[in-house]
């Protein structure tokens, strides 16, 4: 079922207002979780897979509807709440709207492998696996208005 709402999300509305992060953030962060038995049973290589495809088909749409600017897609372990979660942003990589320090990286499987196994990342930071899905690093101003991929 993990990997059912994994690919869901690149299905629903998402909102891309460079000027109004807060309503980005509440609206296209999701979580996506599993119970016990069932996350134990999942492949790390799939869920990374289905994450990636999800990236890509979000890029399509944002592409499609012409919006040019920074966007990302990200994700990260939400160790407390015991899920993963994922999210859609008109910023960069590096500009991510978490108030407290993260790390982006490149490489999702030790997130999820974490996740899988319950288990603790060996940083103490925050990981955020982070997929450029929009066309510059810098944002810019636009006027406001909702981008519905």
């Amino acid at each position: 079922m993990l990997l059912t709402w994994i690919a869901e999300v690149a299905d629903e509305t998402s909102t891309l207002e460079p000027e109004d992060r807060p309503v980005e953030w509440e609206t296209n962060t999701w979580w996506c979780g599993a119970a016990d038995e069932d996350r134990k049973s999942l492949s790390t290589a799939a869920v990374v897979a289905a994450f990636e495809r999800t990236a890509a088909a979000i890029r399509k749409h944002i592409r499609e509807l012409g919006f040019s600017d920074a966007a990302t897609f990200c994700v990260w372990h939400d160790e407390q709440a015991g899920q993963l979660r994922c999210s859609t942003g008109s910023v960069p990589p590096d500009a991510l709207p978490f108030t407290s320090a993260y790390v982006a990286c490149g490489d999702l499987a030790p997130m999820v492998e974490a996740y899988v196994a319950d288990g603790r990342p060996e940083v103490t930071s925050l990981r955020v696996w982070t997929s450029r899905v929009g066309g510059s690093d810098r944002p810019k101003t636009r006027k406001r208005g909702a981008v519905r991929p």
